[in-house]
Parts: C-alpha cells; sequence; structure tokens
C-alpha cells in the first residue's frame, strides 16, 4: 500500500469509488469532485499492489477554511471554528476494506496538517446518523472524534458533527 498526492488522472477512478461508497459519501458528479479536488487542501490516494497491477484502493479530500465550497457541513464548521481542516470525504473500494486503509489515510491527513495548515487547531468531519454507519460511528470514536452537534441536512440525513484536537 502507498499513499500520495492526488493528480487529475486519478479522477475517474475516485469518482467510481465515492459513488460505490454511497450512502456513506455523498454523490457527486464527476465535475463536483474534481472541483473538491482542486479545492482541497490535502488531497491522498492510495494505490494497492493486488497481484494484478497497481489499483487505486481508496482516497480522501480535506478542506481547510475559506475553501469555495457551498456544503452545509463543511459551513457548520466554518460557522463555528475559527482553524481547522474537514475532511470532507473519504471511500476505500469494497474489496480494499478492512485492510487499515482508512487509518492510515487518517495518520497521513493529520501529519500532512502540520505543514499543509500549521494553524488549524481541529480536524472535522461528519458521519451519519440517518441512514446510520455504526462502523463508521466506532472507527471515528476510536480515533478519538467526538460529536460536537447533529444536523439535518438538506439531502435528507441526519449527520453526527465530530472534531478532534489537532497536536501541534
Amino acid at each position: 500500500m502507498q499513499l500520495r498526492p492526488y493528480h487529475q488522472d486519478d479522477l475517474a477512478t475516485i469518482h467510481t469509488i465515492n459513488e460505490a461508497a454511497y450512502p456513506a459519501v455523498g454523490t457527486e458528479t464527476i465535475e463536483a469532485l474534481a472541483f473538491i479536488a482542486e479545492e482541497s487542501v490535502i488531497a491522498l490516494v492510495v494505490d494497492d499492489d493486488c497481484g494484478n497491477g497497481i489499483e487505486i484502493a481508496g482516497f480522501c479530500l480535506v478542506l481547510a477554511p475559506g475553501a469555495d465550497y457551498d456544503s452545509m457541513n463543511y459551513r457548520w464548521f466554518a460557522d463555528r471554528y475559527d482553524d481547522f481542516i474537514y475532511l470532507d470525504r473519504v471511500a476505500i473500494s469494497p474489496a480494499f476494506q478492512r485492510r487499515g486503509i482508512g487509518r492510515a489515510l487518517y495518520a497521513e491527513v493529520e501529519r500532512q496538517a502540520v505543514d499543509r495548515r500549521p494553524t488549524a487547531t481541529d480536524f472535522t468531519l461528519e458521519v451519519n446518523l440517518r441512514p446510520r454507519n455504526d462502523t463508521s460511528l466506532a472507527f471515528h470514536a476510536d480515533l478519538g472524534f467526538v460529536e460536537v452537534g447533529q444536523q439535518e441536512t438538506d439531502y435528507g440525513a441526519l449527520v453526527s458533527l465530530m472534531s478532534k484536537p489537532l497536536q501541534p
């Protein structure tokens, strides 16, 4: 497994992974996903050598304050936190789940945040409460994220808004 920066050539594959992860991850057009990737302060892809060549196993996109992004969940944090990083989306291809890729991505986001957004105090994100995503809730609790609010979304979900302090 190798983590690397996202490249535009990855877009079609990460879009496929993103759409396969719905409803745990919001659905997006390929154009909207490209825009989010361009706005991201951290955009990572995980490559895995699955024996048949290198394959993209997953990705994550992370935004900082001031991004040109109209997500109501992003705006919730922007209205309440002075400086943060916001994990807009993370998705792992089903064939690669339960192999530690998610933990590796989160660790790399925290490592890169020190350089990319050194003033950020919190790592923020949301997890679905309706439809309920117990696996993600447990995963995030294990990583030290705590609920700081809840919100009904304009796309019909109820989300737990979560935060974790970033280490200086």
